[in-house]
């Protein structure tokens, strides 16, 4: 190995301290969660979990419909997840790849629109929501989420620079339609970056909280983050309570991406050096 191909011990340093950066706010809150509320607010911080978090975790359930919020969770963020990875991709292949009068106009209104803080949609998306009749349901969180302006961008630079024309038009002369093309052809080519993408989605919806706190009435519709809010009172904060919930709401994640962290970043990089 060539002297300027070795990794210095510096950088490996940098690592390890990015690392316990990211890991250790995590960690802290199983320690809060694991023993009371003092330790929170204790100096120098805890650092050694303790044994109550079984008893904690037992209050979460009791307290407000956990196990309920963590399905209803699951199902917004999954159908989210799946929307963003289908139809972001359908609407990207057609700015990308298919000619249509008005098709820049309309991609820079799309890209405009990441532009427009998200806060600001909140009251004309609840109008429409209410008067659709869709208020302390499911549908109010998964139908405005289904696609994004961000999710169109990104399949488009994909589909853009993985996808030859010359292909499309081999399989238009071979008699396929443009849906025959996208699902059999374009889809398949770009799939570790719409299973990216739909991971982004899953993850964002799963933390989302502004819009299920609007929409959301009755505790039986409650997402996880809407549970671990009810856990708290007006006038006080059992903060080990509520990092237990924010614990117990997190655990899903992580065991997500013990299972699919390696073809997500391989979707990633896939898509660096493709671009």
């Amino acid at each position: 190995m060539k002297k300027a191909d070795r990794v210095r011990w510096w950088t490996y340093l940098l690592l390890a301290v990015a690392t316990l950066a990211c890991v250790f706010p995590l960690y802290w809150m199983f320690v809060v969660a694991t023993t009371d509320t003092a330790a929170a607010t204790r100096m120098p911080p805890e650092i050694i979990p303790g044994g109550n978090f079984f008893h904690l975790a037992g209050l979460v359930f009791s307290t407000v419909p956990f196990v309920r919020s963590i399905i209803n969770s699951a199902i917004v963020a999954g159908s989210i997840g799946v929307g963003h990875a289908v139809l972001c991709s359908l609407a990207g292949f057609a700015f990308a790849k298919l000619r249509f009068r008005g098709r820049n106009a309309l991609f820079l209104v799309v890209v405009l629109t990441m532009t427009v803080p998200t806060q600001l949609a909140v009251i004309p998306q609840y109008m429409i929501i209410s008067s659709l009749g869709w208020v302390d349901t499911l549908q109010a969180l998964i139908v405005p989420g289904l696609a994004s302006a961000f999710g169109i961008f990104w399949m488009r630079q994909h589909l853009s620079t993985t996808i030859s024309d010359e292909i499309l038009q081999a399989a238009r002369i071979d008699g396929a339609t443009t849906w025959q093309i996208f699902w059999r052809i374009a889809f398949p080519l770009v799939r570790p970056a719409a299973f990216v993408l739909g991971l982004l989605g899953f993850v964002t919806a799963w933390n989302d909280f502004l819009w299920p706190f609007i929409v959301l009435k009755s505790p039986e519709m409650y997402t996880a983050q809407i549970a671990i809010k009810a856990l708290q009172n007006n006038y006080v904060v059992d903060l080990g309570l509520a990092m237990s919930g924010s614990f117990l709401a997190t655990l899903p994640l992580l065991v997500l991406f013990v299972f699919v962290g390696r073809r997500m970043v391989a979707g990633i990089m896939d898509g660096a050096f493709k671009g």
